[in-house]
């Protein structure tokens, strides 16, 4: 598909295209993404009324996805503007997980679709709710292993010396307000992948055993 509007918006390894006033072209830049098995994803929790944006188009090629055009202020935005609590935007991604696990998996009903990176910055504050995007990282296993994915990306920023560093540490604190959701093996399982991402820097990475002992620390 050929690309039909402006820039909206670059994350690390996609960009997002206006194509009018109600649609978005999401393109993978590394081709690693498969946008077919993703937009199947979406469809099908969104069938049982889980808050994503309609697909249109689900791959013209492997990494093209159509979208619905959002209009709002990512989570993570929202928490630099001021506009929202960081323990309220914690809450939210509880909430969020919640709600998305008690769904069957699409190839096995007694399994759940797991998102494994919802995290402030793919969360979208529309005036209809929040709206979870980019599920290229979806797969269908145990919950705990979608908690541990979250919690580390926040204690990933909450152990640094950043200025997002203290509302991160709040938002993982009330997203494991109830740690019964986290398990020693998705966490381990979590630690294991957020290691191996390509898109992880250096420093990233070094920060993943003080990441774990925060969460340690919130959970015990």
């Amino acid at each position: 598909m050929a690309i039909t509007g402006r820039l909206l918006g670059s994350g690390r390894a996609a960009d997002v295209y206006e194509i009018d006033e109600a649609w978005v072209l999401r393109r993978d830049r590394e081709g690693w993404g498969d946008a077919v098995a993703e937009g199947e994803v979406m469809e099908h929790v969104r069938g049982y009324g889980y808050p994503v944006p309609r697909v249109r188009l689900s791959g013209s090629t492997r990494t093209d996805l159509v979208l619905e055009r959002l209009y709002g202020p990512t989570m993570l935005g929202a928490c630099r503007a001021g506009a929202l609590d960081p323990g309220e935007a914690g809450a939210t991604l509880a909430r969020l997980l919640r709600e998305l696990h008690v769904l069957p998996g699409r190839r096995c009903a007694a399994a759940r679709v797991l998102h494994l990176d919802l995290h402030p910055d793919n969360v979208i504050l529309t005036a209809q709710g929040p709206r979870v995007i980019d599920w290229t990282n979806t797969e269908e296993g145990e919950p705990g292993l979608d908690w541990g994915m979250s919690a580390v990306i926040l204690a990933q920023v909450a152990v640094t010396d950043e200025s997002l560093a203290t509302p991160a540490r709040t938002m993982l604190t009330t997203l494991l307000a109830d740690p019964s959701h986290l398990t020693e093996a998705g966490l381990t399982q979590a630690r294991r992948r957020r290691a191996a991402n390509p898109t992880m820097s250096r420093r990233e990475v070094e920060l993943l055993g003080e990441a774990e002992e925060l969460i340690r620390s919130v959970v015990s």
